[in-house]
């Protein structure tokens, strides 16, 4: 029987994915794993399929894909966030597979798309949505990932972009002083907007407001952000506890921080849009955008967006949805690999 691997490679976490190539729809096994806590991707694949015989399936994989979180050039990656260097060619004689592909994760992403269903997105600005119009996706997660859709006549086609690591540019004193902020702690003298509109930009800004500002901690943040700075312990990451009391409107400080890292994401989300100008929709993927949805749809978000002056009127008229189903770039990377073949 023969098989289709597809991987969604993050910088937290690796999901990977078995269906059988005459019935891809249907999934026949899938785990996910901690990136960090492997060298290499070939281990991850190694220990999945292994997990997957012991279920009882006899697997030969004719076609795998991996959508990554990094540029690939000439079917090859260097992932920055886990300083895995990967080559599709390896990968084929490393794992026996015929032929594997690899594929930026905001590719795998944006073919991911075309396959929601009404129940997997939430629409945040219904604007005016044109057919066949470009498309866009955004995501903060470890980095800040981009790309964008163009139809071809036929469907559409998904083009990389490495938009995350293009300049930030302030927009206040304040936002101007986290800059200063993160040149001085950094000891750089550039900042993409990938340090601030991720993750690890939300505990940057975090450590801003509670360095320059008058907001105190409370000692439950405090002291999960003291270990993440100290590293004294790899699994800690603070971001999800300043965004629950965010949420819960508990903690002033951790409602600064992601008031801040909100509009900082609605603006670089506009700049995209403007672009692009994706009248067919903006989607904003990843963990972040889905689990903080109340603090994406009070406002801050789409004030940020749309705040472009001249051309403001450009972008309420963009359709933005968040993407609420967390397996988008998997389901993405095994279209693509159901249309692998033989290469000349």
């Amino acid at each position: 029987m023969t098989y289709l691997l597809a991987g969604d490679l993050g910088g937290t976490k690796t999901l990977l994915r078995l269906v059988r190539s005459a019935s891809p729809a249907k999934v026949e096994f899938q785990q996910s794993y901690q990136s960090r806590e492997h060298s290499n991707l070939v281990s991850i694949v190694q220990q999945f399929l292994a997990a997957a015989q012991t279920q009882g399936l006899e697997i030969a994989i004719e076609n795998a894909c991996f959508g990554i979180a990094g540029a690939v050039i000439d079917r090859a990656s260097h992932l920055p966030n886990l300083d895995w260097h990967l080559s599709a060619d390896k990968l084929e004689q490393e794992l026996q597979i015929p032929h594997v592909e690899l594929i930026n994760d905001f590719v795998a992403i944006g073919n991911g798309v075309a396959q929601l269903h009404p129940e997997d997105i939430h629409t945040i600005q219904a604007g005016q949505p044109l057919a066949n119009a470009p498309k866009a996706v955004i995501g903060a997660g470890t980095g800040l990932g981009q790309g964008f859709l163009i139809y071809n006549g036929t469907d559409y086609q998904v083009i990389a972009a490495e938009g995350g690591h293009t300049d930030f540019a302030a927009r206040s004193i304040q936002e101007f002083e986290l800059f200063q902020y993160i040149c001085q702690h950094k000891q750089i003298d550039r900042v993409s907007n990938e340090r601030v509109v991720s993750g690890p930009g939300i505990v940057t800004i975090y450590q801003y407001l509670r360095d320059t500002g008058n907001l105190s901690e409370t000692p439950e943040v405090a002291h999960v952000v003291r270990l993440w700075e100290a590293q004294a312990e790899q699994s800690v990451d603070p971001t999800g506890l300043i965004s629950a009391l965010a949420i819960a409107k508990t903690d002033p400080l951790s409602q600064a921080t992601m008031q801040m890292f909100v509009s900082v994401y609605g603006a670089e989300s506009g700049n995209l849009a403007l672009k692009i100008l994706p009248y067919g929709g903006l989607y904003l993927a990843g963990g972040i955008a889905a689990k903080n949805l109340s603090l994406l749809t009070d406002g801050t978000f789409l004030t940020a967006f749309n705040h472009k002056g001249r051309v403001s009127d450009l972008l309420a008229k963009i359709p933005v949805h968040v993407i609420l189903n967390p397996q988008v770039g998997l389901m993405g990377a095994m279209a693509q690999a159901a249309k692998l073949g033989i290469r000349d």
